[in-house]
């Protein structure tokens, strides 16, 4: 399995941004699938989850409001709609499979077995 993560950019305060994260492999629709991020000199923190079927996600406090999961198993791809974005939401943002279940929890990095290549989103104040 591979993933492949784009739609970063340079974004103004408050404009919207959406990254797609494409997933190889015929089995995309039983990995629960996430997004996490990592600002320069911060540990990576977890953003937004979404189980298998699509009708089921997690978020952290500082996105939750402001961002929307979602996927599409026919495409084999997860979005991240990003909306109302605050300078603080800079960051490398990386898609994550986990293909064996949430062993630690769906917020838990160490629950992820498969990651993406990371895409750069900057907002400017």
């Amino acid at each position: 399995v591979q993933l492949q993560a784009s739609g970063g950019g340079l974004v103004q305060t408050g404009e919207p941004l959406r990254l797609s994260c494409a997933a190889s492999g015929p089995t995309f629709s039983s990995y629960v699938m996430a997004w996490f991020r990592q600002a320069t000199g911060k540990k990576r923190e977890h953003v937004a989850t979404i189980n298998r079927y699509g009708n089921n996600t997690y978020y952290s406090d500082s996105t939750k409001g402001r961002f929307t999961i979602s996927r599409d198993n026919a495409k084999n791809t997860v979005y991240l709609q990003m909306n109302s974005l605050k300078p603080e939401d800079t960051a490398v943002y990386y898609c994550a499979a986990a293909i064996a279940g949430i062993k630690y929890g769906p917020r838990a990095e160490a629950s992820y077995n498969i990651w993406g290549q990371g895409t750069l989103v900057t907002v400017s104040s």
